[in-house]
């Protein structure tokens, strides 16, 4: 998967408005940051945003196996 290429001040936060910690984990069931990126993010260069971001999609599928364990 590649991620969009965005200048320095157009990366887009990934909040979703379900603003939800998974206990587990320490991420948003919404968009998967912690909530010390959040924090950061307006705060964040483009290159941290970007980095940010290209780590969500294997925290969505952590999160997804956390959650179907539990059953």
């Amino acid at each position: 998967m590649s991620l969009p290429q965005y200048a320095d001040d157009d990366v887009p936060s990934p909040c979703v408005r379900v603003c939800l910690m998974h206990r587990g984990t320490g991420y948003c069931l919404g968009c998967y940051r912690t909530l010390d990126e959040i924090a950061a993010w307006s705060g964040l260069t483009g290159e941290q945003k970007r980095a940010i971001l290209a780590r969500l999609p294997q925290r969505q599928r952590v999160v997804g196996n956390v959650v179907l364990d539990k059953g």
